[in-house]
């Protein structure tokens, strides 16, 4: 082999095991309902559109926050649908700093979120959590994230897009985690 090749594998391996910046920051994600690769159950299935779940967003719990972190924004993305640009199950902001995991069923009237946090509008058209229902005979991945915010509170209100709540998540965290589970039907 090539020297350049060599480079190239040695790389490449390095590259695809190094621990990944959520990691490095010290931030973790873990959950009692969801693990990652893992497929979800009937509990985080939607209830409509041909699947029959309970619909409930999964406990979620953080940990290795980052300094300076005021609040939080949890997010729930499958990137696999078959819209163009992936499709937002949940987004929740302004989450107090002081919290560090929400229940199962978070948002709803049994498990209210902390005050002052918010649930924007998925892409069911609602101001809560959508659980998985890919099309038939489709596995598609669901990525539940936590980002650490600068600021006590996000720009926005619960009119707001998840993928606007993606765009402040994304540019002006302190450091996030993720879960990626799956779903087929």
């Amino acid at each position: 082999m090539s020297r350049i090749k060599a480079t190239i594998v040695i790389a490449t391996f390095f590259a695809a095991f190094a621990p990944s910046a959520s990691t490095l920051a010290g931030m973790e994600l873990t959950s009692i309902d969801i693990a990652e690769g893992q497929a979800m159950d009937h509990d985080q299935v939607f209830a409509g559109f041909g699947c029959e779940g309970r619909n409930l967003a999964p406990s979620l719990s953080w940990f290795g926050v980052p300094e300076g972190t005021r609040s939080f924004v949890v997010t729930a993305y499958d990137p696999d649908a078959p819209t163009g640009s992936g499709f937002w199950h949940w987004s929740v902001f302004n989450i107090p700093a002081s919290v560090t995991n929400l229940p199962e069923g978070a948002g709803t009237d049994t498990a209210p979120l902390p005050d002052g946090a918010v649930q924007a509008r998925n892409d069911f058209s609602q101001n809560a959590f959508g659980g998985a229902c890919p099309p038939e005979g489709r596995t598609h991945r669901y990525v539940f994230t936590v980002y650490a915010m600068p600021q006590d509170n996000l720009p926005i209100d619960k009119n707001a897009s998840g993928a606007l709540v993606g765009f402040f998540a994304n540019t002006t965290n302190l450091g996030k985690a993720s879960i990626t589970a799956s779903y087929g039907r």
